[in-house]
């Protein structure tokens, strides 16, 4: 039975449909959101146990496009692409790291780390635009006029499709908020020759332009409103729990910003459980920055009031978004996943992502975030210290290296904790074994 995926709306009074290679973002009746549908009755035709082999035998293979974390599961993706069009980078099969040093210290013994940022772009962002890229190239192999992609971003995505477009040679322009980046997130659009805006606004105002001028269909909308996206970042808790021999964890701890990637995680874990590889569904948890926290506001209120913010200035940059695109798919989601929203403070992020490098990790502060609400809801008792617990860490440290130095160097505005600055003396001999001496007995006492 041939596979296939179509676009379909999300509003459950409207439900319709368009072909994958439309140009086309929300409903053109309803104006809701749309999002990638499969055809699972021909999906089912294969039952769990072959799936699972087969995805297991294409892991970090070299068949192409097989080996990506993503196109490895290219049925569940975008079974009707061509190979000869899909742009990959080998993005996915990034590694759990099993935090056995932190949970001890908090108690809990199953706690890991998905880090997402350990690939080509440095975030888990690379998941969704080979999807999105991939599309756009066969959509203009057979003749759509588009002649580049665009997006607005507080970093991540910015770097991600810069990337991809550059691999593939399709143009990008991306519209970044002045100020609001980290100097490392700027300098990667710039290096792959992405047009770049950089505007005195922030996220949301650059979102509110980008939408006005993908009106225009030969400039492609790169955003998560685009639901191509979360086709790829869906495959990061089918990954995960892969690499648990297919043994679901009990609880995810993910941060939220345009809360796309929230319900692209949602909608993976469960495509496993209707197609028969697992059995069971984890508990997700979304964790917001306090200074942008629209949907931990409406959880406070059951979801039955949602209300934009205006996101202040917050060290989780990427997340600093006040009125999120997929706030919808991220309610249902949560819904279905018995889900809890809670929030962090600048300090708390701050200290949870200096504590968890003091134990081996490299947190980007938006990890620190999902860190910090990890030790609100073990306090609270809401996570039970026997759980298998996973936060996805989203990007890679090396790209928040100025907030990671003014933390160490306790110019943040607040204590910081776990700050460690250097020790800087002559270089004599009598003056370091003194400092040896300080520092060894301080770690006995």
């Amino acid at each position: 039975m041939q596979k296939r995926a179509w676009f379909q709306c999300i509003n459950p009074q409207c439900g319709t449909t368009y072909p994958l290679n439309s140009i086309v973002y929300q409903c053109e009746k309803c104006r809701s959101l749309l999002e990638v549908q499969h055809d699972m009755r021909a999906l089912a035709a294969r039952d769990g146990k072959t799936w699972k082999k087969l995805f297991e035998d294409r892991y970090k293979c070299n068949r192409w496009p097989f080996g990506s974390g993503v196109w490895g599961k290219k049925e569940w993706v975008l079974p009707q692409i061509a190979d000869d069009n899909i742009v990959s980078l080998y993005e996915g099969g990034t590694n759990l790291f099993w935090a056995e040093r932190f949970g001890k210290t908090v108690g809990v013994a199953d706690l890991w780390l998905k880090l997402c940022g350990n690939t080509h772009s440095g975030s888990f962002k690379d998941l969704g635009m080979t999807v999105l890229v991939s599309q756009v190239k066969q959509m203009i192999s057979e003749g759509a006029p588009i002649k580049a992609v665009v997006c607005a971003s507080t970093g991540d995505t910015s770097a991600a499709l810069a990337t991809y477009c550059a691999a593939a040679g399709i143009p990008s322009i991306v519209l970044l908020p002045r100020g609001k980046i980290s100097l490392a997130q700027l300098i990667q659009p710039v290096s792959n020759g992405s047009l770049v805006l950089y505007l005195d606004t922030d996220f949301d105002g650059c979102m509110k332009l980008v939408r006005e001028i993908t009106e225009d269909p030969t400039l492609y909308l790169a955003n998560s409103m685009n639901s191509l996206r979360v086709e790829g970042q869906k495959t990061v808790g089918i990954e995960i729990v892969q690499q648990f021999d297919w043994e679901v964890p009990d609880v995810f701890i993910i941060p939220g910003g345009n809360l796309g990637n929230v319900s692209a995680l949602g909608k993976g874990l469960l495509m496993l459980k209707d197609l028969g590889l697992v059995r069971k569904l984890p508990r997700i948890v979304v964790a917001q920055a306090q200074r942008a926290n629209p949907l931990y506001l409406a959880y406070k209120r059951n979801f039955e009031v949602f209300e934009p913010v205006k996101a202040r200035k917050t060290l989780a940059s990427a997340i600093q978004i006040g009125n999120p695109v997929s706030f919808e798919k991220a309610v249902r989601t949560l819904k279905q996943f018995n889900g809890i929203v809670e929030q962090a403070a600048e300090a708390e992020l701050a200290d949870a992502a200096a504590m968890g490098d003091r134990t081996g990790m490299f947190n980007c502060p938006h990890t620190g975030v999902a860190l910090a609400v990890l030790l609100k809801l073990l306090k609270a008792g809401q996570i039970d210290k026997t759980q298998r617990v996973v936060v996805i860490s989203t990007a890679h440290g090396l790209k928040f290296t100025e907030m990671k130095v003014k933390y160490h160097q306790k110019e943040l505005g607040f204590p910081c904790r776990y700050a460690n600055q250097p020790i800087e003396l002559p270089a004599r001999l009598d003056a370091v074994k003194k400092a040896l001496h300080k520092a060894l007995a301080a770690q006995k006492s």
